[in-house]
């Protein structure tokens, strides 16, 4: 179920839950024979508010990134519409 959803092996998500816990980002609390974890959103919250005296330097650049699709896709169609029509038989 984890593969097909995830696309990662039940012991690909067991390492990962172990390198989360371990650095505190997850807790987990065992429950008869299954394990459950819990986000820990502290250390996240923290990582945020560093980050945030950094985004003023990302986000125009991220907005940026963002158009390109779009202009792709309009010189695909101005493109396609200077195109002569093709003549198929």
């Amino acid at each position: 179920m984890v593969r097909a959803e995830f696309g990662i092996s039940q012991p690909g998500v067991s390492r990962h839950l172990k390198v989360l816990r371990e650095n505190g980002f997850a807790t987990v609390r065992p429950e008869g024979t299954r394990r459950l974890y819990a986000v820990n959103s502290e250390p996240l919250r923290d990582i945020d508010a560093w980050l945030d005296r950094f985004r003023r330097f990302w986000t125009p650049h991220l907005d940026a990134l963002a158009t390109e699709p779009a202009r792709g896709r309009r010189q695909r169609r101005l493109r396609d519409a200077d195109e002569p029509p093709r003549n198929t038989p």
